[in-house]
């Protein structure tokens, strides 16, 4: 299989995926509450088995399940999202004990995660965090490198906009160990929600699903609840978002092709003229352009997640370029629709109004548009750097 097709039985997966979303999934996405954690809904990703797979697939196959989802429901996409989002780092650097105690009740659905990285004057840029996690114990203390003996932190600080907060029941928790070390100095913690100190506020935001903010009071973490090692944390996060970002890409490519097939169907039927709407050339012309953009953003996503699971090395480059090209191309074609349909587009309710309240924040999270051409633009001169020239890995 080529990064540029796919087999019959991704095919035929994808349209299964389409079918459960429609049938299974949006009558209990309808009975949530805008800004909630949707339970039964989480619940029921892991009774279909799509949870699980979150932590047993690939890129590709992470793109595939998001795009098809978020065809038929954006919000049964972004539930199940969210899981991969906040549990990828416990999967991929957690200890036996940190797997075990969390990533079954992720797959089944009754444990909510949440990834914990941007505070509200530090984004995309780690450099600039400044959750503290001081040493708690002063006969072990944290030498920077390593824990002697069991050694403890406090968190103090902030973090804002974050999804599933502060209704989540464990977070991946980003937080500067060594001050000054820029990006080199932020350690991940898996912190669950019950912990002294940690509190949390809903945010009343534009899309539909929970963002909150987190507050941390002395927050007592242990070495045990360390992700990975301390002081490499930005290299979770990484790891996490170069994973993420084809499939932030495959969510926008999902939606671009649901307003699409709106727009297909109501220019086909809709009298205007003395013909249909799509006998148009004005009309039929900007349909095809948003068909060529919905696809050439397709394809860059499935070669950014193929490229991924083959480990190759320009990863960070590709998952930046599929991300910024898919989530530009989605507001682009969703606007379109909305424009083509006029105002019934614009009532509360209708597929297309629900489309262009989730599309735009695709652009903001996990790094901005703006980000994601920063990250390209420094991968495509990496070869031209001098060799002692040193750059902050901060924001990709």
């Amino acid at each position: 299989m080529t990064a540029f097709s796919l087999e019959p039985a991704q095919l035929t997966w994808c349209d299964e995926l389409r079918a459960l979303a429609a049938e299974r999934l949006r009558p209990l996405a309808e009975k949530g509450e805008p800004g909630r954690v949707n339970r039964a809904l989480v619940a029921e990703l892991g009774a279909l088995g799509l949870l699980p797979r979150l932590f047993t697939s690939g890129a590709l196959d992470l793109c595939l399940m998001r795009e098809s989802l978020a065809h038929a429901c954006t919000e049964a996409e972004t539930a199940l999202a969210l899981q991969g989002l906040g549990a990828h780092p416990v999967h991929a650097h957690g200890t036996a004990s940190q797997r075990a105690r969390w990533l079954p009740r992720v797959s089944d659905g009754t444990a909510v995660a949440a990834f914990a990285l941007s505070e509200p004057d530090a984004g995309s840029d780690a450099a600039a965090l400044t959750l503290r996690a001081e040493p708690d114990t002063p006969a072990a203390p944290y030498t920077g490198g390593r824990v002697d003996g069991p050694s403890a932190w406090r968190l103090t600080g902030e973090k804002c906009w974050i999804s599933n907060a502060p209704e989540a029941d464990f977070y991946t928790v980003f937080a500067r160990t060594t001050p000054g070390a820029g990006a080199r100095g932020v350690t991940a913690f898996l912190v669950p929600a019950d912990r002294p100190g940690l509190s949390g506020t809903p945010l009343d935001m534009l899309s539909p699903h929970p963002i909150g903010a987190l507050a941390f009071d002395a927050v007592p973490v242990t070495a045990d609840d360390v992700l990975g090692e301390p002081d490499r944390g930005f290299r979770v996060a990484m790891d996490t978002l170069n994973l993420f970002r084809p499939s932030v890409g495959a969510f926008a490519v999902g939606m671009a092709q649901a307003a699409l097939d709106a727009t297909l169907a109501h220019t086909s039927a809709r009298d205007a003229f003395g013909g249909k709407l799509r006998d148009l050339q004005a009309v039929s012309h900007q349909v095809a352009e948003m068909a060529l953009r919905t696809e050439a953003a397709r394809l860059m996503v499935y070669a950014a997640a193929t490229a991924y699971d083959a480990g190759a090395p320009d990863v960070p480059k590709r998952a930046a370029m599929a991300k910024l090209l898919a989530t530009e191309t989605a507001q682009y074609v969703v606007d379109r629709a909305v424009q083509l349909h006029g105002a019934r587009a614009l009532r509360r309710g209708h597929l297309l109004e629900h489309l262009y309240r989730e599309v735009r924040a695709p652009r903001v999270y996990e790094g901005a548009s703006e980000v994601q051409r920063g990250i390209v633009a420094k991968e495509l001169y990496r070869p031209h750097r001098t060799p002692d020239a040193t750059t902050e890995e901060a924001g990709s």
